[in-house]
């Protein structure tokens, strides 16, 4: 092959690097295993990443605030009266030391739910994408085309000038596919998400969140099996004790649902930290519509700039022609 001729085969020898580059990009970034986990994921978090539920959550919380409050108050209240006055303060110490534990309780499983509330757009932005386990074949279907192309165009001379307006039709398709899917908005909000459930994901964090419940069903317990037996040996009828402290027999009534509500939350969160490691190890997210969209670009400036024809016609003015007898030298 001739320098010229070499010359004139560059656009599609870029066109192939291009193509292997994307072939193989999901495999440097495991994506091929790392996508079906992100998938996993999204799919397990969808019952509970919704308004209505996670709003659900935060009202269970305020159900065991409501009813630690108000069983301070009644120990306060019960505790100077004569009868029953030192029934209620029996119970008064277990009681403070669950108030000073819920606390803690509070603070941090709260904090949880308002950031993982707070997330929850993120989440529905993430969920509109196409699922996770599509992305790896978004990258490598396109290579394959690219190097089909640079192959045909390579094994059969003059097939360029056809095969470029098909690489101009990828390109466009590449350049245009972020835009479709809704990359550019919803990928920088995945990763506000991965972010943020940086600090939740974690092993520690739920191992801690879980062990409340145990806190939380004792303080249960406290209320059903001891405070409310104790208050219906003061003064106050069962009526009475139901007016003024309603939070107390809410949660007594409640308790079942809390746990019922709360606690498939907490296990799915914690089946899914290694898929949550998986994914957030990938690039971030912030970078995945850039992945498309420089591709696409560098395609259609090549298809349309890089013209094949040139060099051959360069190569073609180099050489004698058997039609003009002049350059042969026959007068």
């Amino acid at each position: 092959m001739t320098p010229v001729a070499a010359r004139s085969r560059w656009p599609l020898a870029v066109l192939a690097v291009i193509g292997i580059g994307m072939i193989l990009a999901p495999v440097a970034f495991g994506m091929f295993s790392k996508a079906p986990d992100g998938a996993s994921m999204m799919s397990s978090f969808s019952p509970f990443m919704t308004r209505n539920r996670l709003d659900g959550f935060q009202a269970d919380m305020r159900d065991i605030a409501n009813a630690v409050r108000q069983g301070q108050e009644a120990i306060r209240d019960t505790g100077r009266a004569a009868a029953g006055g030192r029934i209620v303060a029996h119970v008064a110490p277990q009681f403070h030391a669950f108030a000073r534990q819920w606390r803690a309780v509070s603070s941090d499983m709260g904090g949880m739910l308002v950031k993982i509330k707070g997330n929850l757009p993120n989440y529905q932005a993430m969920a509109a994408l196409p699922s996770f386990s599509l992305f790896p074949w978004f990258f490598v279907i396109p290579g394959v085309i690219l190097l089909i192309l640079a192959a045909v165009g390579l094994a059969r001379a003059g097939a360029w000038r056809a095969l470029r307006w098909g690489a101009v039709v990828l390109g466009v398709a590449l350049v245009l596919a972020p835009v479709a899917i809704g990359l550019f908005s919803r990928a920088p909000k995945g990763a506000q998400m991965m972010s943020t459930f940086k600090t939740i994901e974690t092993r520690h964090h739920l191992r801690r969140i879980q062990s409340y419940f145990g806190e939380m069903a004792a303080g249960q317990g406290l209320v059903q099996l001891q405070l409310l037996p104790a208050l219906r040996h003061t003064d106050l009828s069962a009526a009475q004790i139901q007016a003024r402290y309603p939070a107390l027999n809410t949660l007594d009534t409640n308790w079942v649902h809390i746990l019922n509500d709360m606690t498939p939350m907490i296990g799915a969160m914690s089946n899914n930290i290694v898929n949550y490691q998986a994914i957030s190890s990938l690039p971030s997210f912030r970078l995945f519509p850039w992945f498309f969209l420089l591709p696409g670009v560098i395609v259609i400036l090549i298809a349309l700039l890089g013209d094949t024809r040139r060099g051959r016609g360069a190569a073609d003015r180099g050489r004698p022609s058997v039609l003009n007898p002049i350059n042969q030298g026959v007068t």
